[in-house]
């Protein structure tokens, strides 16, 4: 069953309509924002609450549980920081939003902001995001313009809101090295704790959330908690932006029911897999940094975070990468782990030393130039990274090869095998 068009949040997610104040009102943004900020700040939260929302970021923590993490009662100033730093790769969904429907995310900064006592938000936009960056700013010009925000707005909350552009680095989508880029230092994940919501910027009370978290908030006020729970699974509700690419026939980013069948969503909204659902070889279901899961799991898998977490995978940023059995998966792996160690800020010896030892080691299984002992060597490497660094970009490069070699263990010996046969043969 896929989601009818009436529980859609972004309706406008392909830019097919105007994304600017008009036709956003058109679509029901900055309906009765008002009477929800004049119900109070806990009215929001515990809406939120009811809906079950998680975190779109990656994390999937509870949202509304986040936000009750602010202190009601401190002389600082608390802020609201809107991660748009997309940088994962197979994650797409952020830029649409921002691209065709950047009101949702307005009206849904002010929300939130209201709900945790914050006057002041930042969106930290990736660096790459040019035109991202101009249709987000021209709408919060419409916003300012129609006193919608700034200071002694229509909602009677004062409420500031600045886009910050960030230089491309993907360390800066950790939220702690998010806030040093912000404020004007080299971007690098801070000691936890303290928590961003004890000290956040410019040590100040802090929530910190992914552009679709937010984004969704004014359609659950509108049409109820209750509502976005009753989509999805049990502690997986509400819709979620799909990203699909790779060797399907139709690559694309839909709005779809948490919990969608994986086989259904290929086959419905991407035409399916390239040579058909036969020729899967494996699936990255969360960005880059999830442990594959192959074709023969496949089958029945339903996308939602609790689901992939029992199969030792993730679902991220719902970004799903499809292979069929044309890819070389060390080649696809040994990619993406030298992804990390470029990205890899440096500052913990694990990851500094582990991402590249990876990346070396998986050329040379690529080639079959290893030993079968070595393939132990790297899952202890992986797991002497996984958990050892201050943030978790060492999961990150750690969990690819540890589905590489929990999954595909089998290829690697057999490339190792097959090199030295052929040297065999050579030498004779």
């Amino acid at each position: 069953m896929l989601l009818k068009d009436q529980d859609r949040i972004f309706q406008n997610l392909y830019g097919h309509h105007d994304s600017g104040l008009v036709g956003a009102r058109q679509r029901g943004a900055w309906d009765g924002t008002k009477a929800f900020i004049a119900n109070g700040h806990d009215s929001i939260i515990n809406e939120v609450k009811t809906s079950g929302l998680r975190g779109r970021g990656g994390a999937g923590f509870p949202t509304g549980l986040k936000w009750s993490f602010m202190p009601k009662k401190d002389p600082r100033p608390s802020y609201l920081v809107i991660n748009a730093d997309e940088s994962e790769p197979g994650s797409c969904k952020d830029r649409e939003i921002m691209r065709h429907d950047p009101h949702l995310l307005i009206e849904g900064a002010l929300l939130a902001s209201f709900a945790m006592r914050a006057h002041t938000c930042y969106i930290y936009i990736r660096g790459e995001f040019i035109r991202e960056r101009e249709r987000l700013q021209a709408a919060i010009d419409e916003a300012y313009a129609a006193n919608l925000i700034g200071k002694n707005n229509i909602h009677d909350w004062d409420f500031d809101l600045f886009v910050h552009h960030g230089g491309g680095a993907y360390i800066c989508g950790e939220e702690t090295a998010l806030l040093e880029s912000l404020e004007g230092r080299k971007g690098q994940p801070r000691l936890k704790p303290p928590f961003p919501a004890n000290v956040g910027l410019y040590g100040a009370p802090t929530t910190v959330n992914n552009v679709e978290s937010i984004a969704v908030v004014p359609d659950i006020m509108r049409r109820g908690g209750t509502w976005f729970a009753g989509l999805g699974h049990p502690n997986n509700t509400g819709t979620k932006l799909f990203q699909i690419s790779g060797h399907v026939e139709r690559p694309c980013v839909v709005e779809e029911e948490m919990g969608i069948p994986l086989k259904q969503l290929i086959d419905d909204h991407c035409g399916g897999v390239r040579g058909g659902w036969d020729n899967l070889l494996a699936v990255i279901p969360g960005g880059s940094s999830m442990p594959l899961i192959p074709a023969e799991l496949c089958d029945d898998l339903t996308l939602d975070f609790d689901s992939l977490t029992k199969l030792k995978s993730g679902l991220g940023t719902a970004a799903i990468i499809v292979m069929d059995k044309t890819t070389d998966p060390i080649k696809a792996i040994r990619r993406i782990a030298y992804f990390y160690r470029h990205e890899s800020c440096g500052q913990c010896t694990p990851c500094r030393e582990g991402t590249g030892w990876m990346w070396r080691v998986l050329q040379r299984m690529e080639r079959g130039e290893a030993e079968h002992h070595e393939i132990d060597l790297l899952w202890d490497v992986t797991k002497q990274v996984e958990g050892h660094t201050i943030c978790a970009l060492g999961d990150a490069a750690a969990w690819p090869v540890q589905g590489l070699i929990r999954h595909y263990r089998h290829v690697i010996e057999e490339r190792i095998d097959a090199r030295k046969a052929a040297q065999a043969n050579a030498a004779e």
